[in-house]
């Protein structure tokens, strides 16, 4: 394309500058015909005066030109053979010689002999080419060097941007925003200031920006500041997007700070923005992480109102998050929504749902805590439908859920259920094992169904599993608590068939049902028994034994055997016991002296 010689000198002069001084050059006409305009072989166009060379010093030491990419985009046009032809028609032209310019010169015109060029910054904005502007590199390095640097300018900051005189675009206001090791508190102030000038627009690209270069560090003092910055322009509609506040609630989650996060997310309609499934999704996590969990179920409560839920696997989490926060019946709901819109959350998180709601729930707080039954007795059968949605596949697994709400109807002394559901493992899986016939044995002894009791213990053999010792003890807890010593000792004697060494549990069984009967004799034998079958009797055994004998039948001779037996075994008995057995002791021999002939 044509050029003048000045300027193709100048272009080979210049270096390649940062993207923080490129000039924003707005034109009114296309480049293309703006260069074809100047080659017409008008006067009025091709005339320069000699007023213009006068200047030609001032003319180098300019440094406001088109920029290099203006150029390079009018080189690209379908003009370029003839301008290039141009160009080459002025390879000659010698621009160290004034007389080129002289008044008759056929490119001399009246036009230009103000002394005006068009490559001046007041160029006629007639000609197509409005005011090039740009900031002065020397103020643009300034500028980067007061923002990088942290505590040591004098005075605010506010007031060294004022001196600069900048020309701010949203274009630069990016670019420095984007600059590196910047502290995130003179970003602020920069934007802030920005924001106060009147020749320039705050767009939601610059908030954006500036949010997603301060999120990138985890700095609690510096996510507060942002969102202290964030509040004073939200209200301006617009200006805020709904992934800024996202980014927002991201980095509050990062630090742990739930609180926070919650009012980012109370603010989205104060600021015109639309909540989407990133913004319940991560205000749930974090309210959950810091243990706020009416706070979580608020915000799922509205993600299901806005029906805005997030990907499967994200359902999943909040799923569990809820029931780690002993939120179960709120998990619950969260994933009948789910099932409704025919999303089905992963199979981890509808694990661990049927455990939480077959767990045992109590009221009250410390050592005054009762089980709430009732509430039981909703969650379990929650728990129990459930169990339905299993697929075949699946089915088969799920040996811990299903044994979970096993425990908890037999627990609730639903045995009715409970056997039909372990009727239904056996018919259709998963497969059920000793834990599973342990519970239903367990329920059916405590509601006095011995026969029941009986048939299922069959039942387990006949699948090929051996009734271990906790199926034999249940068994003989049953009939001593009916009174029933026989038959409990023939569970006694077929479980020391089948393993050789048995529970305390066991023989704590037998003795305290031979005792309530005051079979004292027989208590004794089968804590003598205890050490055959390699297991030692505690304290606990001797001192419970010690005093039914004390008690009930005022033998304080076995009583003194047994605390001597203790002695052998290493054991103490404690003090209150002994003093009951000096006391039955003095009792009976005075009793004997009273009736004793004189």
């Amino acid at each position: 394309m044509w050029r003048s010689p000045a300027f193709r000198a100048n272009l080979r002069r210049r270096v390649v500058v940062s993207n923080l001084l490129h000039p924003t050059v707005h034109s009114q006409v296309s480049c293309h015909e703006t260069l074809i305009s100047t080659l017409r072989p008008d006067a009025s166009l091709f005339r320069f005066s000699n007023s213009w060379v006068s200047k030609k010093s001032e003319f180098y030491q300019r440094n406001t030109f088109f920029s290099s990419s203006a150029f390079e985009s009018c080189q690209d046009s379908p003009s370029e053979s003839p301008i290039a032809e141009a160009d080459e028609a002025a390879e000659d032209f010698d621009f160290s010689s004034t007389s080129t310019f002289d008044e008759n010169d056929m490119f001399a015109s009246s036009e230009y002999e103000s002394g005006d060029s068009i490559f001046e910054e007041g160029a006629d904005s007639d000609e197509g080419i409005e005011v090039v502007k740009e900031n002065d590199p020397d103020r643009v390095e300034s500028l980067l060097s007061l923002l990088q640097s942290r505590g040591t300018v004098t005075g605010s900051v506010v007031s060294h941007f004022e001196e600069m005189d900048l020309i701010l675009n949203e274009e630069f206001v990016l670019k420095v925003l984007g600059t590196p090791c910047v502290p995130a508190e003179n970003l602020i102030s920069f934007a802030r200031w920005a924001l106060q000038k009147l020749d320039f627009k705050v767009t939601t690209r610059v908030v954006g920006s500036l949010v997603s270069t301060i999120c990138q560090e985890n700095s609690k003092r510096d996510a507060y500041t942002l969102w202290d910055f964030v509040n004073e322009i939200g209200e301006k509609k617009g200006l805020v997007s709904t992934e800024s506040l996202n980014e927002l609630i991201g980095q509050f989650s990062r630090l742990g700070k739930g609180k926070a996060a919650f009012d980012v997310f109370n603010k989205f309609e104060d600021f015109g923005c639309l909540l989407n499934a990133e913004s319940y999704y991560f205000t749930i996590e974090v309210l959950c992480k810091r243990s706020f969990y009416d706070w979580a179920f608020l915000a799922c409560e509205k993600m299901l109102e806005a029906d805005k839920l997030p990907a499967i696997e994200r359902v999943g989490k909040i799923i569990s998050y809820l029931c780690k926060g002993d939120r179960a019946k709120e998990a619950h709901l969260v994933y009948l929504y789910a099932k409704d819109k025919k999303i089905y959350p992963p199979r981890s998180s509808i694990d661990f749902l049927i455990c939480s709601l077959s767990r045992n729930k109590r009221t009250g707080k410390g050592t005054e805590q009762e089980l709430d039954k009732e509430l039981d007795k909703e969650t379990v059968s929650l728990a129990l439908e459930m169990l339905n949605d299993y697929p075949g596949v699946d089915r088969k697994s799920a040996i811990k859920p299903f044994s979970s709400v096993l425990k908890k109807l037999c627990w609730i002394q639903d045995v009715g259920r409970a056997k039909r559901l372990l009727l239904e493992m056996i018919d259709a899986g998963p497969p059920p094992g000793n834990s599973s016939f342990n519970y239903v044995i367990n329920g059916l002894t405590k509601a006095g169904e011995m026969d029941e009791a009986l048939k299922i213990t069959e039942m387990m053999k006949t699948r090929g599993l051996k009734p271990d010792v906790y199926t034999y003890s249940v068994i003989m807890s049953g009939y001593a608590r009916d009174g029933a010593m026989e038959e409990a000792c023939k569970i006694y004697d077929e479980a020391k068939k089948k393993h050789s060494k048995l529970a305390p549990v066991t023989y704590h069984t037998l003795i305290r049902g031979f005792c309530r009967l005051e079979q004292f004799d027989k208590a004794v034998d089968i804590l003598g028994e205890m050490k055959q079958y390699g297991v030692q009797p505690s304290h606990d055994e001797y001192n419970k034994l010690i005093k039914s004998i004390c008690l009930k039948s005022l033998d304080w001779e076995a009583a003194e055997k047994l605390q001597d037996q203790m002695g052998e075994n290493g054991l103490i008995l404690n003090g209150r016991t002994r003093a009951l057995i000096s006391a039955v002791k003095e009792l009976t021999e005075g009793d004997l002296e009273v009736s004793s002939p004189v």
